[in-house]
């Protein structure tokens, strides 16, 4: 499992407009999406791949890192991977 972090993306983006987005730059389908609130200003999207690991999305954030997108630069962050156990 990998998670990325979409910076300032607009809070009306849909999950479905995120996954054709990542697509288009070569990313596998997401599994899931969470929602966080950046106080008005900076809302982000954190992003979970299941099937991915983080060296594969490594690879793939630069592509999107400080991307215009939807009249927003778009910051690409990789998470460290948790240790859920």
């Amino acid at each position: 499992m990998a998670e990325l972090l979409l910076g300032n993306v607009e809070e009306s983006v849909t999950d479905e407009e995120i996954g054709e987005f990542l697509i288009r730059y070569g990313f596998p389908r997401f599994s899931e999406i969470r929602r966080l609130p950046g106080g008005g200003s900076r809302p982000a999207a954190l992003v979970v791949f299941d099937d991915v690991t983080a060296d594969g999305l490594r690879i793939l954030q630069s592509r999107i890192h400080n991307l215009y997108w939807k009249n927003r630069t778009i910051t690409a962050l990789l998470l460290p991977t948790r240790d859920e156990s």
